[in-house]
Parts: structure tokens; C-alpha cells; sequence
């Protein structure tokens, strides 16, 4: 199953983002990070709606050293925390 990487961002009390380096555009977010984390895969299928209307589809997810190797995102997976984020989810995801 692929994995996008996702960089968490704690914004104070009650509020977490995440986000996703390759799907720009695409958020989650919630009062902590077990909500925001509950949320992205569904973040992940509205966003790849959103492309399938447009006629295009879901990038291919990069590596976590593929990002690192980036400057575009070195600097936010070294300050921040990177989860994988699996989509499609499996069946046993949802159990």
C-alpha cells in the first residue's frame, strides 16, 4: 500500500495540523493529534476527488528521504514531527 508523508504541526491548546507535502493543498486537522491523524486519510480521498473531477489523479507519494533531500520540505520534517499516512487505507485499518 502506498504512504504519504505527513508533517504534523502543533499550534498551541486545541489545535493540530497536518499536512501533506505532495498533495498540496490538502490539510487535516483537530484538537490534538490523535483527531488530526483519525482524519487524513479521509483528507486525502476529498482531495483526490477534487483531482478526479479535474481530470487528474494522486501523485505518487515521495520516500521520507526523498523530502528530506528536498529544500522545499527539509526544513519542516527536521522541525516537525513526519508521519505515514496509508491510502488507500486497508480494510483492517478501519477494524
Amino acid at each position: 500500500m502506498p504512504h504519504y508523508v505527513a508533517i504534523i504541526e502543533d499550534n498551541g491548546p486545541d489545535d493540530v495540523s497536518l499536512w501533506f507535502p505532495d498533495l498540496p493543498g490538502c490539510i487535516s486537522g483537530g484538537d490534538d493529534v490523535d483527531e488530526a491523524l483519525e482524519s487524513a486519510s479521509e483528507a486525502i480521498a476529498f482531495y483526490a476527488e477534487e483531482l478526479t473531477e479535474d481530470g487528474r489523479q494522486l501523485p505518487p507519494p515521495r520516500t521520507l528521504d526523498e523530502l528530506k533531500a528536498d529544500p522545499d520540505f527539509a526544513d519542516d520534517i527536521r522541525n516537525h514531527t513526519a508521519v505515514l499516512i496509508e491510502f488507500p487505507p486497508s480494510d483492517n485499518a478501519q477494524e
